[in-house]
């Protein structure tokens, strides 16, 4: 199967749905409630999962969340195994993720300019019409 088929797809498109749902049912004190599976990437021979979690908070909260995911990787990989019919049930690596948090904070700083530029817009606006308001009395 190569890595980019849409067999390969499929299944990554599958085990990150079913994770998903599983992370949310662990009752772990550690996990956060706002933690989110963004992405996963199966081997093509099913050995492994590279699975991509976020965690909204500080990153005390996400290193206390991935510990308790590596503790639960055993019972995730079962509940894997039960939801999800693959030849192999894949050995799971959680891997942090911090694109949301980038995305966040790059919509922060696009805000930012656009009102800055907004600001001067309607300065520059004020400031023609001021001139425009003198040349007519001339």
């Amino acid at each position: 199967m190569k890595k980019n088929s849409v067999k390969n797809t499929r299944i990554n498109a599958e085990v990150m749905r079913e994770l998903s749902v599983a992370i949310r049912d662990l009752k772990d004190p550690r996990i956060s409630p706002m933690v989110s599976v963004t992405g996963a990437e199966v081997t093509p021979d099913l050995q492994y999962c590279k699975v991509y979690i976020s965690v909204l908070g500080s990153e005390e909260s996400l290193a206390k969340t991935m510990a308790g995911l590596k503790a639960a990787s055993g019972f995730l990989r079962r509940e894997l195994a039960q939801t999800v019919n693959l030849r192999h049930t894949p050995e799971l690596q959680f891997v942090e993720d911090h694109s949301i948090e980038y995305g966040a904070r790059m919509d922060a700083l696009i805000n930012k300019v656009a009102k800055e530029d907004a600001e001067k817009h309607v300065d520059t606006e004020d400031d023609s019409q001021e001139e425009n308001d003198s040349n007519e009395e001339n």
